[in-house]
């Protein structure tokens, strides 16, 4: 299945994939692709690229290269470790809000529409801030702040789904709610679960990124946003040409890292013909 739906990617959405690929191999393989630690610095503070620092140092000494390889590992696991657990609650909370109706509706809608209407940021920060840098805790906060939307689309899709005669003969019939959820309505709503999937690892790899830009990433595990953080807090970063290759290969990266989950969902959302849009 996931074969065909690639032979029918754009250009755009081919290079995306291979972008991923590109990242997740890197990140895999961190050790094999490194000659030096992402830790310890191997040379003068602050190198420009050469053939013993590819990519330069900071201003510990410390190859940037290796970094942003291992800081690949978090924005991965972050991006990945959320949207399956954000998607997963979403889905259940969006399955049992549509089916059920009545109270339990009721209380899972109303923390749907506190947690849309929030600001995302502020709340974040302030949960980053409690909970204590950790990639686990990052994973938490992200989880909790973004299963509503994939609940607010599955539950419309399940409303919309109970009301067809092939579940009400099911019902007839005795069917219980977890045949009916795994026999039914799973696959049906697989698609939309897929999209948002990969829209949340979109997400969750921005909000990383700046909940770690903001000094609020594990300061024991290297990422994109924590080297960001580092150097533009370097005094004298803009008035020098550190910023050539200290800010702007970590800045590529989630750039081209998140483009390319956008465009994969983008295309997914063609493909399966979701049509997200009309059910948010």
């Amino acid at each position: 299945m996931m074969s065909n739906i690639l032979k029918r990617f754009s250009t755009a959405g081919k290079i995306s994939v291979f972008l991923i690929t590109l990242v997740c191999f890197m990140a895999i393989f961190a050790p094999l692709l490194t000659k030096h630690p992402w830790n310890q610095p191997t040379g003068d503070a602050l190198e420009p690229p050469s053939k013993a620092h590819i990519l330069g140092t900071d201003d510990l000494g410390i190859d940037l290269w290796s970094q942003i390889c291992y800081g690949a590992r978090n924005s991965i696991a972050v991006g990945i470790g959320t949207a399956l657990t954000a998607c997963l609650l979403g889905t259940a909370l969006g399955i049992i809000a549509g089916y059920c109706g009545g109270i339990p509706d009721l209380v899972i809608s109303a923390v749907i529409d506190v947690l849309t209407a929030i600001p995302g940021l502020p709340l974040m920060i302030a949960a980053g801030a409690f909970f204590g840098p950790s990639i686990k805790n990052i994973i938490l906060i992200l989880s909790i702040l973004s299963w509503a939307m994939p609940a607010r689309i599955i539950r419309s899709k399940i409303i919309s789904l109970k009301q067809e005669m092939y579940i009400k003969a099911a019902q007839g019939y005795g069917a219980g709610f977890s045949y009916i959820t795994i026999k039914h309505f799973l696959p049906r709503i697989f698609p939309l679960s897929a999209t948002s999937f990969i829209r949340l690892i979109s997400k969750a790899i921005v909000s990383e990124a700046s909940l770690s830009f903001l000094g609020l990433g594990d300061p024991t595990s290297k990422s994109w946003g924590l080297i960001l953080n580092y150097a533009l807090n370097f005094p004298g970063i803009y008035f020098t040409d550190y910023w050539k290759w200290w800010l702007v290969y970590p800045l590529l990266c989630i750039i081209l890292l998140v483009l390319s989950t956008a465009v994969i969902g983008r295309e997914f959302e063609k493909i399966l013909d979701t049509k997200i849009s009309s059910v948010v």
